[in-house]
């Protein structure tokens, strides 16, 4: 069963069993948010950063453990109608998910775009290889018929690419 299709099973098994904690989680999801797509991974050491869970050794000594977590592209609309994109970085940990970073893609900005639709490359499940690629479709012009596609690509060293898809 893939990634996705357990996702909406628990989260259909959530709403059908009137689970409070969901309901108060789904409403603090803001109605700007018109687009939300997860999916991808990365992996790396905890190194110096406060986020890491340490593991115990045989000596009792704490080391970090590695990083991992799953990137999440959001496009928000803003009062003119236009939207921001933003990405995250979420940090997988034994409690759940947590944001491990949050940037505004200025490229998206820069353009004032009117986003139709996010779609990311591979919808079957958990990706493979490290990394993550997904399409905005956007307008520049609300009066504009067709969409134009912009990719968001994350190399597996993190590195962050957005461009016009050329066909």
């Amino acid at each position: 069963m893939g990634t996705a299709l357990l996702i909406r099973a628990s989260l259909l098994g959530l709403l059908l069993a009137g689970s409070p904690a969901f309901a108060d989680d789904i409403d603090q999801l803001p109605v700007t948010a018109t687009f939300v797509v997860s999916g991808g991974y990365w992996e790396g050491d905890a190194g110096d950063e406060t986020t890491a869970t340490p593991v115990a050794h045989e000596d009792d000594a704490q080391e970090p453990a590695p990083r991992r977590g799953y990137y999440k592209l959001i496009s928000i609309r803003q009062p003119d109608r236009t939207a921001k994109v933003y990405l995250q970085r979420i940090l997988s940990t034994e409690t759940g998910p947590a944001v491990q970073e949050s940037i505004e893609l200025e490229e998206f900005t820069g353009i004032h775009p009117y986003v139709t639709d996010i779609r990311p490359e591979d919808s079957t499940g958990v990706s493979r290889q490290p990394g993550f690629f997904a399409t905005v479709y956007l307008k520049t012009d609300p009066a504009q018929v067709e969409p134009e596609g912009w990719t968001v690509l994350i190399d597996e060293f993190g590195e962050i690419r957005v461009e016009r898809e050329t066909n």
